[in-house]
Order: C-alpha cells, then sequence, then structure tokens
C-alpha cells in the first residue's frame, strides 16, 4: 500500500524488499485462507496501543469506505458477514493478495524477494540498507516489517531492531488476538470435557484487585484452554498485565452484561414458580448443557436436585460461579498462534499526518511494527491499509521532513 501509494509522484523510484522468496504468507492464511480485508465500521475505540488520539487521526485519512473503493477499483469486490467483516467476493484470501502485487506493478514499484534487510544506517541526509544481495542507498525508507506474529510467515521481529537501532524506543511486544491455555488440575478446569461447545459470555479481567476489562463475544472451549473472538480479544489484556508484573485474573460471566444481583432475583423467581424444576433443567435453560452440567459437578451441586430444596448459600455459590467463573490461565498459545503482536514502536514517536519518524527524518514505519493492535474483525489489516497510504501519500506529495528530496 505504501509503495502504491509513493509511485503516484512517478519521480520516485520505489524498490519494495521482501525477505520472504513469496511475498504475502500472512496474507493467504488470514480469516481461515479467506482475508477479512476491513470491517464496515472502525474507530479508534476499535484499537489498543498507543494513544487514542493519533489512532483516530491515522484511521480518518484512509477510512474503510476508502479501502473498499481501492479493492474494488482492482477487481476485488467485498461482501459484508457477521459483526460488519468485509470479505472478497470469492472468499479467497489469494486474490486479495494478487491484486496488491498487481497494483504494485502497474504503479511501477519495483519488488524484490528473497532480499531481506539486515541493517540500515543514516548516510549523506539519506540511508544505506545492507542485503546480502548487497547494498543499496535510499534518500527514504518504509519500515513495513510486521511483528512477531505468525513467523511461520515471516514475521520474525526484524524490523524492531532497525528501528531502534535508528533511534526509536520500544513498547515491550507480546502476542495478541491468541487462544488461551488453562491449568489442568484444578477444580474449574473444565475445557477439556467441553472441547468443541460454543457459546456468548463476558469476559472480565481483574488487575490487581480491580476490574481493568469486560469484553463480550463468542467462546470456544478447546482441549487446551479457550478460544474463539472475546478470547482473542482478551489475550492482550491479560499478557500485558503479566508482562508488567501485576496480579492478574479472568472470570467468566454466562450472562452477559448481567450482575450477581440481577441473575440471584431471577433465580428467587424461578424457584418461587418452578419449585419443582430441577436445579439442571434451570442452568442449562440459559447455557449449553455441557457446561451446565459441567459447572454443577464443579460445584458439586447435585444436578437432579429440585429447586425447592436449593438452599440459600448453594443458591448464592451458584450464582457466583454463574457471573464470576474464574479462569485459570496459564499462558497464552504464543506467537504460532496470535494473529498480531501487541506492542512495538511508540506511536508518540511517529508525525501522525505522514507517518514519519521523528526521531529519524526520512524513515517511516507504518503496520503491526507500531504500538497498535486491533480487536478481531479485519481492523489490524485496516491498520496497515490506512498507515501504509498515509506513508505513500507523504512521499508521494513531498508533504514530508525530507520535502525535495529524490
Amino acid at each position: 500500500m505504501a509503495a502504491v501509494h509513493s509511485r503516484r509522484n512517478r519521480a520516485r523510484r520505489v524498490i519494495v524488499l521482501d525477505g520472504a522468496t513469496k511475498p504475502g504468507a500472512k496474507i493467504l492464511v488470514s480469516g481461515g485462507s479467506r482475508c477479512n480485508v476491513t470491517n464496515t465500521v472502525v474507530t479508534e475505540q476499535d484499537f489498543w496501543g498507543g494513544r487514542s488520539t493519533i489512532v483516530r487521526r491515522i484511521l480518518r485519512a484512509y477510512p474503510a469506505g476508502d479501502v473498499v473503493t481501492f479493492f474494488d477499483t482492482l477487481g476485488v469486490r467485498l461482501h459484508e458477514e457477521e459483526d460488519g467483516k468485509l470479505f472478497p467476493d470469492s472468499n479467497r484470501s489469494r486474490d486479495v493478495l494478487d491484486a496488491l502485487l498487481r497494483a504494485v506493478a502497474d504503479s511501477g514499484a519495483e519488488l524484490f524477494g528473497a532480499t531481506r534487510v539486515t541493517a540500515v544506517h543514516r548516510h549523506d541526509g539519506g540511508f544505506v540498507l545492507t542485503t546480502p544481495q548487497g547494498s543499496l542507498a535510499a534518500s527514504a525508507v518504509v519500515l513495513a516489517t510486521g511483528g512477531l506474529s505468525l513467523p511461520k510467515t515471516g514475521s520474525d521481529g526484524s524490523g524492531y531492531a532497525l528501528a531502534t537501532a535508528l533511534g526509536h524506543s520500544m513498547i515491550a511486544p507480546l502476542p495478541a488476538l491468541a487462544p488461551l491455555t488453562l491449568e489442568e488440575t484444578d477444580r474449574y478446569a473444565v475445557h477439556r470435557e467441553l472441547s468443541g461447545v460454543s457459546q456468548k459470555v463476558e469476559i472480565a479481567i481483574w488487575v490487581a484487585g480491580a476490574l481493568s476489562r469486560r469484553l463480550t463475544g463468542s467462546l470456544l472451549w478447546t482441549h487446551f484452554g479457550v478460544s474463539g473472538p472475546v478470547v482473542l480479544n482478551a489475550s492482550r489484556h491479560w499478557g500485558r498485565a503479566t508482562l508488567d508484573g501485576d496480579d492478574v485474573r479472568v472470570t467468566l460471566n454466562f450472562h452477559p452484561g448481567r450482575s450477581f444481583e440481577d441473575v440471584e432475583q431471577a433465580w428467587i423467581g424461578r424457584i418461587r414458580d418452578r419449585p419443582t424444576g430441577s436445579i439442571r433443567s434451570e442452568v442449562a435453560a440459559d447455557i449449553p448443557l455441557a457446561v451446565a452440567d459441567a459447572l454443577l459437578r464443579a460445584l458439586s451441586l447435585e444436578p437432579g436436585a429440585l429447586l425447592a430444596n436449593l438452599s440459600r448459600e448453594d443458591r448464592r455459590r451458584l450464582i457466583h460461579g454463574l457471573v464470576e467463573w474464574p479462569l485459570r490461565v496459564r499462558e497464552t498459545r504464543g506467537y504460532n498462534y496470535a494473529e498480531v503482536t501487541a506492542g512495538g514502536v511508540d506511536l508518540a514517536e511517529i508525525d501522525p499526518a505522514t507517518m514519519e519518524s521523528r526521531r529519524c527524518a526520512g524513515l517511516y514505519l507504518v503496520g503491526e511494527i507500531l504500538d497498535v493492535d486491533g480487536r478481531i474483525g479485519g481492523f489490524n489489516f485496516q491498520w496497515a491499509w490506512a498507515t501504509g497510504k498515509v506513508a505513500g501519500s507523504a512521499l508521494s506529495d513531498g508533504s514530508t521532513r525530507t520535502r525535495g528530496v529524490r
């Protein structure tokens, strides 16, 4: 995206250097190999990391509607799915990648694969890039190297070393949008028997005893722990608090948006109206039966017991389990399973009008290398498109601190 837009100034020679022999592996595997290109509605509230006012300014420079138009001109029409996710009509990520590669070629930018940049140095007001094939001089450099997520696609974090060598500071990176593994020996460890069951829940992240964040969405129980959109979104918050050394715990509310008091009043009404009903049937009225059975076993409550025989203590213990079920998180599944990296180059060190470094004139940083990560749903791709377009446009029209340099 940066190359295509910077080549709108035909006086610039633009070279794209990619360490992979075949570029775009991360695009190919994204969205279940369908590529969730963007979302119908994208705001700064969909992102974490850098300051939201900076994120908002960059997103507004290239909104999702413009991205849809851009891909449409490349012959890739998008359609909307659940939660505003936009996918190519063909449902093939290969079509997205091929369209981008055609756009680069049509722009006149030159793409060189299997050309890894191992160092970038300042020289005579510009830069010298070192590669195994030799050195290359440039008046400006764009770092679009990604983070550490899905390393098999080429994201090995090498861009972080290039950025720090040129004066940038780093927010410690960690896996984000990653499944969570759970402890196996705890009595609350019900995940193995529920593997494959999906349900809507609310996840609460508690840091140093205080509520830090609530997230709602679909959870998938797995043999190793939990996954699903709400878990992936929560993973970066658990990871950041853990990395910072804070005391962090995670709980599930099987009645999203409802408090202990709300659920208790509902149960008091059920006991009054259906005293001969079983505890099992009442719990399963709101959550999957398999989950109801697992929870009752873990709480040592007899499933067939009548509501009328449920003591006040057991009723309150059950409701606590329903609205604040502990997830004993052991760790995330790491970068091999993470869809994005949280952390990276401090966003405050970037000019949001151009994506140019405030520490090193002529250096631009875009995409996942920056300390910005979006929730699941096409938002991280939108961040890539927007930052690439802003940087490319700045280089094209000369609205940078390296104005006039060619």
